[in-house]
């Protein structure tokens, strides 16, 4: 059977749907197109409209109930079989997403995938090769729970948040889809990451969001997943261990090894399942000798507990999180270049609070709607408008929001209390002032240089919201603008 010039474009335009970012505005653009709706159209209309199309043209290609995918062209097999895979993606997420709560209650143990026994009997039934259609019922689950994750997690809708979306998106799948499909589903140990942002923007959802949503294979005798992707992030903050146990606490050791080690532990890499991920948090706070460690373990994939000379195999994923500014640790010789290079497959930055808000406005609601629907587990208007009246009443226009996210979070405790948040009496009314005394002693001719530069930098903080960002512009390090922005200055 051969297709018309009509069908084959529409193929093409599925596949382009397939193997496109769902978080950026291609995939939408490419929705619309396939739907044939406009753009007022909402988006779970716009995906039916597509399902309905996809679903009618399958069914008409269908012999005998299958697309006997192996007897296809070489030219039109993968357009068949990516139409398939869109239509059985969606087909089956209620399915999938059932799984993901069920598997979120039990935990460790791998939970029944139903879903899984009866999208792998549609997939080889299609005319898939068995072992291919068993990888896609895992590559299937792993970009729904991605999809969920990352969706879910991260709540904003400002550009800022859009965009971190995508680049969540792409450190999983990478840039594109299909070569990672065919090339790179079981080497993404490969790639480590760094997430950079300042305190309390999120850094932690961020990484959990990538470290729960990697590879696992599908089981098709035992009808479950290899194991539990609650199992799968492992985190640890370093800056919480005294230099002398951080070994331990991120290699394990024998019992023996030292006063105290009274048992075998196994550390965080000894915990990590060979299709998880290792959050390393505050990375810019360890030091030299731990950071060579670190680095023999990227190198070789190897460790040992401490008080043992027998090497363990790691194959999780590295991400990395920090608050410092790397660039000038690594000038100032604090941070190992090789480290660094070894971490930076990709390097993700988290936006401020500030900078959603300067943004897009609306995000103060949806953060505080999402703060109050998770604390209470439902959502509660009343307690919305109450503690936004509060926020309007009692912090300055152009507050700083300088705890981030986290201090958001506080803030509405803080008004369910008391009713009231007068903000960290840091950074709110900061610009003002410095705004004002900057005015007044430039046309005095009175200006010391050290008032002056913290001014501005309180300035350039105010309006760009990452600390970043105003060492780019004044070319100072970030240690500096951070306190010229907090401190006495």
């Amino acid at each position: 059977m051969d297709l018309s010039g009509e069908d084959r474009a529409f193929l093409e335009q599925v596949s382009d749907a397939v193997f496109s970012n769902p978080f950026g505005p291609r995939r939408h653009a490419i929705d619309l197109r396939l739907g044939e709706v406009g753009d007022a159209a909402d988006r779970e209309t716009v995906l039916q409209r597509v399902l309905s199309r996809v679903d009618a043209r399958l069914d008409a290609w269908a012999e005998g109930g299958s697309l006997r995918l192996g007897e296809r062209s070489d030219a039109l097999r993968p357009l068949m079989e990516r139409a398939l895979l869109f239509s059985a993606f969606h087909r089956f997420s209620a399915g999938i997403d059932a799984h993901i709560d069920e598997q979120l209650a039990a935990g460790a143990e791998p939970c029944p995938a139903p879903f899984g026994t009866e999208l792998l009997e549609l997939l080889h039934g299609h005319g898939m090769a068995r072992a291919d259609a068993i990888r896609m019922v895992a590559v299937i689950f792993q970009m729904r729970r991605a999809f969920r994750f990352i969706d879910r997690t991260l709540t904003g809708a400002s550009p800022c948040m859009r965009a971190l979306r995508q680049a969540l998106w792409s450190n999983v799948f990478t840039h594109d889809i299909a070569r990672y499909e065919r090339w790179l589903w079981n080497r993404m140990e490969d790639f480590s990451t760094i997430v950079l942002g300042d305190t309390g923007t999120g850094k932690g959802t961020a990484a959990a969001a990538i470290g729960r949503s990697g590879f696992i294979p599908f089981d098709p005798r035992k009808g479950c997943f290899a194991e539990s992707f609650t199992e799968a992030f492992v985190a640890v903050n370093l800056s919480q261990f005294p230099a002398g146990l951080i070994s331990s606490e991120l290699f394990g050791h024998v019992k023996g090894a030292f006063t105290g080690a009274i048992e075998r532990y196994a550390g965080a890499f000894g915990r990590c399942s060979p299709h998880g991920a290792i959050f390393l948090d505050e990375i810019g706070e360890v030091e030299g000798p731990v950071q060579i460690k670190l680095l023999r373990v990227l190198q070789e994939r190897e460790f040992s507990p401490v008080g043992s000379h027998q090497a363990q195999r790691f194959s999780g994923r590295v991400i990395a999180a920090t608050n410092r500014d790397l660039d000038a640790l690594r000038r100032e010789g604090r941070f190992r270049d090789d480290f660094y290079y070894r971490l930076c497959s990709d390097v993700i930055h988290v936006p401020s609070l500030r900078q959603r808000l300067a943004e897009d406005p609306e995000e103060l609601p949806r953060l505080v709607h999402a703060v109050i629907e998770r604390m209470l587990g439902q959502p509660a208007p009343p307690l919305v408008e109450e503690v936004l009246a509060a926020v309007q009443r009692d912090l300055p226009p152009g507050y700083a929001w300088p705890g981030n996210v986290r201090e958001l979070e506080q803030c509405v405790r803080r008004v369910l209390i008391t009713q009231r948040y007068a903000g960290d009496g840091v950074a709110g009314a900061a610009g003002e002032d410095a705004r004002e005394r900057l005015r007044r002693g430039i046309d005095g001719g009175e200006l010391p240089a050290r008032e002056l530069v913290r001014d501005y930098c309180r300035l350039l903080y105010e309006r760009h919201g990452t600390y970043e960002e105003v060492a780019r512009r004044t070319e100072l390090d970030r240690r500096t603008v951070k306190r010229h922005v907090h401190g006495a200055g």
